[in-house]
């Protein structure tokens, strides 16, 4: 399969989508019948809605859990999903995961990396490790790379589930995981910077043998996602009010599931990659403006500073493959060689 000779222009598409799409919508007409589709974080909020809609298109969905009985419990009445023991904040449980799967001898079609971890407090992982970057970016970074075997020549698509959050940290060089100081919202900012970054790199790396990668923000919804938020935090964001409302703004899990299900499977995208996505199509760049900056000192969200589309620093390349090299360094593994 040859390398394309350019890159996917950041720019809508015109796919016919929107942000009230639902994963429902988007696989419409899309039979997914026979193909096999792995979802970290499918048992739990928008993980589970994208569970349940590939399999209702026909996948074979996996789903690598941390809490396996929870996991095995939430998706008991989805046919089609099974579920198998995963903890993305421990390298060796990636390792364990990607090997039985690897043994089972079944090739990978969709790869879906939903799970993660927002603004939660200072809290460390394996070699001392930032547990938002270390959990959202490196485990997945590592998981795919380990199954890279199960990636068929055929064609597979990896989504990397990022964020409108990007915008509050590129990613920080000279220290990453905050061993001078920690910031729970610079944390997750940098961390999802790095899932769309990842997707920036791993398609390039990818492409020649027929993988293409997206990322995609999902919204706002209301999830277990923002259990790290405290009540005086989300009135102050804007999300809820004084009455604890949620904002009409916010999506529904079936909406907020629609991006990365569509990013996944659309025949739209047939040929594309290694761009950012939002409600259901590629993002515009965003507008011109210096990256959203919280207070270090407070440690509270600036909302505002939060806009649609993809900041640049999510989307250079150069940024992508220093970012590829370090996680390379970090995990130990790099699987997928430069295309010719």
């Amino acid at each position: 399969m040859s390398t394309p000779e350019h890159n996917t222009p950041q720019h809508k598409t015109g796919s016919g989508f929107g942000a009230r799409s639902t994963a429902a919508d988007v696989l419409a007409g899309i039979d997914l019948t026979g193909q096999l589709a792995v979802v970290t974080g499918g048992y739990s909020g928008l993980g589970l809605e994208t569970t349940r809609a590939l399999a209702g298109a026909g996948a074979r969905v996996v789903v690598p859990a941390r809490r396996l009985d929870v996991a095995a419990a939430a998706v008991s009445d989805i046919p089609g999903a099974e579920v198998d023991e995963l903890d993305l904040g421990d390298l060796d449980s990636v390792r364990a995961f990607a090997d039985r799967f690897l043994a089972s001898g079944r090739g990978i079609d969709l790869m879906i990396n939903s799970a993660g971890v927002m603004a939660c407090p200072e809290t460390r992982v394996g070699p001392g490790w930032e547990a938002q970057f270390a959990t959202n970016h490196l485990g997945h970074y590592a998981l795919v790379n380990r199954l890279r075997p199960a990636l068929p020549e055929s064609g597979a698509r990896i989504v990397s589930v990022s964020s409108r959050g990007h915008q509050l940290s590129a990613i920080r060089w000279d220290d990453p995981h905050f061993t001078r100081g920690y910031d729970k919202w610079q944390a997750y900012g940098q961390a999802k910077t790095a899932n769309a970054l990842f997707a920036v790199q791993l398609d390039l790396l990818g492409r020649g043998a027929g993988v293409r990668a997206f990322s995609v923000h999902p919204g706002e919804i209301n999830t277990a996602l923002v259990r790290h938020v405290s009540e005086q935090e989300r009135i102050a964001a804007g999300w809820v009010d004084a009455e604890g409302n949620w904002s009409p703004g916010f999506k529904t899990p079936e909406q907020g599931a629609a991006s990365q299900v569509w990013a996944a499977t659309s025949p739209q995208l047939a040929g594309l990659g290694g761009v950012y996505c939002e409600d259901c199509d590629i993002a515009e760049p965003a507008a011109p403006a210096a990256p959203g900056t919280i207070g270090a000192a407070s440690g509270e969200l600036d909302a505002d500073a939060l806009t649609s589309g993809v900041r640049p620093h999510a989307t250079d390349p150069e940024q992508a493959a220093r970012l590829w090299e370090l996680s390379a360094a970090l995990t130990g593994v790099d699987a997928f060689a430069p295309t010719s």
